[in-house]
């Protein structure tokens, strides 16, 4: 082990107890490089924080009242942020994470080649020739369950994508309301819980708690075989009881 604290190497997650005067810890929290977590309700406050404020109030305003995307109001927010000095490039550069960006790459990638090379339209006629003669009960379920797989490798708006017109072509071939199976397409594709890459969300946590694959695996497959029956069960029964 190294020896004395300066030569320690820190993590993300680490928890280090520190014991000091009340000033160095206030002066602590404001250089914004750790969490302090010293039991009081005390935030840290500077004088830059009305700027960011109205920065994060504007970007939300734009973007929900279509002014402008989202992403470009959410690009230009940051650029503001640069020039007022809430945030620094320091601080940029320390919240990229190449392995997200990859990861996020990659996957819009293979959910894009899906629907080049004809995958999804193979998925779809595939499923509708397992599925046939079944009952609608059985359909939707089934339709839940492959959406939930899907998602987790291709993300939730590929699996979204893919699945909608599967969707409506399963009722068609049934004369059934496309409604109910659009609703399995929904459920299914937001059952991203298994993979990293399902969502760009667990991406950020993945990297920020320093979690593994299979931290996943292990709490999002449990909780996909719970939703998948719950729905399975709810959606038959408030369309075809």
């Amino acid at each position: 082990m190294p020896q004395g604290l300066g030569n320690l190497n820190m993590r993300i997650g680490d928890v280090l107890l520190v014991q000091g005067k009340r000033d160095h810890i206030n002066e602590l929290k404001q250089q914004s490089i750790v969490m302090v977590l010293d039991s009081t309700t005390d935030l840290p406050h500077s004088k830059k924080a009305p700027y960011s404020l109205a920065i994060m109030l504007g970007i939300i305003l734009l973007g929900a009242a279509g002014i402008l995307p989202i992403a470009v109001s959410a690009t230009g927010g940051v650029l503001l942020m640069l020039l007022c000095s809430c945030l620094s490039w320091r601080d940029i550069s320390r919240a990229l994470n190449a392995q997200v960006i990859l990861i996020i790459v990659a996957s819009l990638a293979l959910g894009n080649a899906l629907l080049m090379t004809g995958g999804s339209d193979f998925l779809a006629n595939t499923f509708v020739h397992m599925t046939e003669g079944a009952s609608a009960t059985i359909v939707l379920s089934s339709l839940i369950l492959l959406m939930a797989i899907l998602t987790n490798v291709v993300s939730n708006n590929a699996a979204a994508v893919i699945g909608t017109p599967v969707a409506i072509s399963i009722a068609n071939t049934l004369q059934l309301s496309p409604e109910p199976f659009v609703h399995a397409v929904l459920f299914g594709a937001n059952m991203s819980y298994a993979t990293p890459m399902a969502y760009q969300t667990n991406l950020l946590v993945m990297s920020a708690g320093n979690y593994k694959f299979w931290d996943f695996m292990r709490v999002g497959l449990p909780l996909i075989l719970i939703m998948w029956l719950a729905y399975s069960w709810i959606l038959p029964a408030f369309y075809y009881s």
